[in-house]
């Protein structure tokens, strides 16, 4: 008989106390919850907790007994979150875990402390977090002895994790290797399976960064020790990660029929289990085998359906992962303009989770993938974005990676056929001094007076000239780094005005629109979408100001800040995007403010009839936005 087995047969005992039934079913669901099975551990622990989202039931518990079952249900609420990719989950998770936590420090348990803090750091972990997760990891070692084994072990091996995600390999391979002795003497066949896994992934990374094929051999072996102690355990869940990770192993050397069988194994297995996290983690990697073998347009397919799954939950992490394979894919199938707000999506969604090694690699996805496609400055903006994020990535990979993407911007500044002398690279023989972005810049201003000489300083044409989509592009660019050659660009002309119009139509000072930026409404409770358009927009220099629901957006309405045009989504909190459409046009200074819908929704013949000057799609037209945008504002 198993532990689960005597565990059951124990709870069913009529003579216990409240309080000695809860604690068994805490041990339970943490013998069921190590072993993979998330819904069996919720149903352990029975009448003291439901449903996720449910605060447990503490009454008649004394305080070690509640914060033990808090504990218990917050790790599960984490797990079974990540699993089927419930948003918000992970800080319901935190909180329990908290409560918990400061329990046990009031009772002086110090052990349970670190328990506490190990599940505080996955949990960050999982939301990108990862320096409130290595701050929560440190705390518990420093409360563990060597006495502490199994809980030691963990808590090294999710730091290792830490480590390897945000880029620091050697890091990851140092704790590696100090803790393989601890986890050669616990007795945890899932422990030891998890420890191997991690192990080969880590071996994986630095033998590719390090062109080191030793190290892919011994990736391999660790691979099937891990699959031997997790199958030992019967943990298909982490079984299934071990194939998906093989998978990806066996396509970096070019053996593609065998990465395809493994994932197929892998996606079986989490199919069956109903784990939707990491199903989406098997097709990112499905998709980034498609990539290696040159199969884009599957790969689009897959990749969409891992983001579709992943936008679902909390691990922002995963999610910007698989938005750079989407974009990347999008890219290769000449879907340059979706690509491109793709992985600008993917830098976003990274940085605001904190991790910013995988902001920075999705930024240097855009250069290596669309730099064909891009003007010269907005290439280099994107380059010093993305050196700027992995100023502080201890990745082997990453400082080979910045060279070669600065190299490709360089070579978009170089002269083509008779250029002028002028703007011909000057990099020292020995490289000594040189500053890159010194050298953009140069360039940049080079390329700029050349333009505005060419077009007698009319700097809608020099735009075009320099493969701007709009002027204010250029204005902007000049405004911030060159205005010593603002003088070089042909006067202003103000813009006519009616003569007929009438004087109350005009909007209050409607003339320092030709001097002041122009400014967007955006009004959308969507935040991946709310920021993409915001940095898609402000490239083109334009002014934009975010509203997340409506009634914030009625404020803005009626107030006395000038818009140059309003760009409302139709499903928001509070006041939907028709009624204010409807409010713009009763308002006497917004009547003629042009206004764009971008929805999802099927209120194409209401938006129009309420007096939209544009409607567009989500999300097949989010990409026409700063082309509408332009129309809309043209005189």
């Amino acid at each position: 008989m198993d532990l689960a087995e005597q565990l059951v047969e124990q709870i069913a005992d009529p003579a216990l106390t409240h309080g000695e039934r809860a604690r068994l079913r805490c041990q339970l669901a943490k013998a069921l919850e190590e072993s993979g099975d998330y819904e069996g551990a919720r149903e352990a622990m029975g009448e003291l907790w439901s449903r996720i989202g449910e605060r447990p039931k503490l009454d008649g518990l004394d305080q070690a007994t509640a914060a033990e079952v808090l504990l218990r249900v917050g790790g599960l609420t984490g797990c079974i979150g990540s699993a089927k990719q419930i948003v918000g989950v992970q800080e319901i998770a935190k909180n329990l875990i908290s409560e918990s936590l400061t329990i046990f420090e009031t009772l002086g348990e110090v052990w349970r402390v670190a328990e506490a803090r190990a599940y505080l750091g996955h949990c960050y972990w999982r939301q990108g977090e990862y320096d409130e997760a290595r701050i929560n990891l440190y705390e518990a070692r420093l409360r563990l002895t060597d006495e502490d084994a199994k809980l030691k072990a963990l808590v090294l091996l999710l730091s290792a994790i830490v480590e390897k995600v945000t880029g620091r390999l050697n890091d990851a391979l140092r704790i590696h290797t100090e803790a393989a002795p601890l986890f050669e003497k616990i007795d945890d066949h899932t422990l030891k399976g998890k420890f191997h896994n991690e192990f080969a992934q880590v071996l994986r990374g630095l033998g590719a960064a390090e062109h080191r094929p030793d190290y892919i051999d011994r990736a391999l072996v660790a691979y099937a020790a891990a699959s031997f102690h997790l199958e030992q355990a019967g943990h298909e869940r982490f079984r299934a990660c071990v194939e998906n990770n093989l998978g990806f192993l066996f396509s970096t050397v070019g053996r593609f029929t065998e990465a395809y069988k493994h994932l197929k194994r892998a996606r079986k297995i989490v199919v069956r289990l109903k784990d939707k996290g990491i199903v989406a983690q098997v097709d990112d990697t499905r998709a980034k085998v498609l990539l290696a073998e040159g199969r884009n347009e599957e790969a689009v397919a897959v990749a969409h359906a891992a983001v579709q799954t992943l936008e679902k939950g909390d691990e922002r992490s995963l999610l910007a992962e698989a938005m750079t394979t989407h974009g990347t894919a999008l890219a290769r199938t000449g879907s340059h303009e979706w690509a491109r707000m793709t992985l600008q999506c993917a830098a976003l969604v990274a940085e605001q989770a904190g991790d910013v090694e995988s902001a920075g690699q999705a930024a240097l996805t855009i250069i290596e993938e669309l730099s064909a496609h891009s003007a010269p400055a907005e290439m280099a903006a994107v380059y010093e974005r993305a050196a700027g994020l992995l100023a502080g990535s201890q990745h082997p990979a990453v400082p080979a990676r910045l060279a070669a993407c600065a190299r490709q911007v360089l070579r978009m500044f170089a002269p083509q056929g008779d250029e002028t002398p002028a703007i011909a690279l000057r990099v020292p023989a020995d490289w000594e001094g040189f500053s890159f972005k010194a050298e953009i810049r140069r360039f940049e201003r080079l390329l700029i007076e050349r333009s505005l000489k060419d077009t007698g300083g009319v700097v809608t044409r020099a735009s075009q000239l320099l493969g701007f989509k709009h002027h204010y592009s250029l204005i902007t660019l000049m405004n911030r780094r060159h205005k010593d050659l603002l003088p070089a660009r042909s006067p202003v002309v103000p813009r006519k005005r009616s003569i007929i119009r009438d004087a109350a139509d005009r909007t209050p000072k409607a003339t320092d629109k030709d001097t002041r930026p122009v400014t967007i409404l955006h009004v959308e409770d969507n935040k991946l979408v709310a920021g993409a358009i915001k940095d898609t927009l402000e490239m083109e220099g334009w002014k934009v100001d975010t509203c997340a629901d409506g009634l914030s957006a009625v404020t803005r309405l009626v107030g006395e800040e000038q818009y140059d045009l309003l760009l409302f989504d139709y499903d928001l909190p509070g006041v939907n995007g028709i009624e204010l459409l409807r409010l713009a046009r009763k308002l006497l200074h917004r009547r003629r403010t042009p206004v764009v819908m971008l929805s999802a929704s099927d209120c194409e013949s209401e938006a129009w009839r309420a007096g939209a000057d544009a409607f567009l799609r989500k999300p097949n037209d989010v990409v026409a936005v700063p082309e509408t945008v332009a129309r809309l504002l043209k005189p």
